[in-house]
């Protein structure tokens, strides 16, 4: 029997979708069940990141059903959409923050605006996050003060400020030098591990997507740990790879090393 637990949070039914002569999705069938990471892999132009948009609502499909926490987004409203938008959270691949804003304004941005959270729960909820994001002495800083890869640590904490169950990554650590890249990689394991967080990563870096995908946050005596992957957990992070509209490959980490497709093996050397 299926439960609500576990029912997928967010369903691709036979999406298609085309600009003018161009098609970006072709037929495209997918799940993110809840607690699980599905890592969207595939060239420019694959139709990755506007897989993010169709499950934001931001396109509509031409054809087929895009369903989000059990609701059929491609048939809702904008107005209708601003819910379903409530358990959604999305870092960009700039961060796209406000400059004249400070950070603790960044972070709390949402709630300042869209909701009735007493001013002193909201600075609270921030100062937490931002200590989640290891960021907590940058509050009251500008975002120009801030290196590239803090903006994008600030990015998720504005999207985890809410506590939404989804989390979407555009090519969170592009641009950014390796070290930093890790961190970032580092945030969206512990936001699925320590968080219960249902994510889609979308990313062209292999380096970060085998690191969300083989790796695993833990606490133990009040810290945060990080190391290989229980079987199960490796379970958890799914594959799928796109390739002219088209799903060229879905499945773990190891089957996906062990593909014998030649486009595969060319996008992984």
């Amino acid at each position: 029997m299926i439960t609500a637990a576990d029912e997928p949070v967010i369903v691709f039914k036979n999406v298609s979708l085309a600009f003018d002569e161009t098609v970006v999705l072709r037929d495209v069938s997918f799940t993110l069940r809840r607690g699980h990471t599905k890592i969207i892999l595939g060239a420019s132009g694959a139709g990755k990141s506007i897989s993010l948009k169709l499950i934001l609502g931001l396109l509509k499909p031409d054809a087929g059903e895009v369903w989000v926490n059990g609701q059929r987004v491609d048939l809702l409203t904008e107005d209708q959409m601003v819910k379903v938008r409530g358990d959604l959270g999305m870092v960009f691949q700039e961060g796209a923050l406000f400059d004249s804003l400070t950070v603790a304004e960044n972070v709390g941005y949402k709630l300042y605006e869209d909701t009735d959270t007493p001013l002193e729960d909201v600075r609270k909820r921030v100062e937490e996050v931002l200590g989640f994001v290891r960021l907590a002495d940058f509050i009251d800083r500008k975002p120009s003060e801030l290196s590239g890869g803090q903006r994008r640590r600030v990015a998720i904490a504005r999207a985890m400020t809410v506590k939404p169950s989804i989390l979407l990554y555009d090519e969170p650590t592009t641009g950014l030098d390796p070290i930093t890249c890790d961190t970032i990689d580092e945030e969206i394991v512990k936001l699925r591990d320590l968080e219960e967080v249902s994510s889609i990563l979308v990313t062209h870096q292999l380096r970060d997507a085998f690191f969300v995908a083989t790796q695993e946050a833990k606490t133990e005596g009040g810290k945060i740990t990080f190391g290989p992957a229980g079987a199960e957990k490796l379970e958890e992070a799914e594959f799928m790879m796109l390739k002219d509209g088209l799903i060229l490959f879905e499945g773990t980490a190891s089957e996906l090393r062990s593909s014998q497709d030649p486009y595969i093996q060319s996008f992984l050397s």
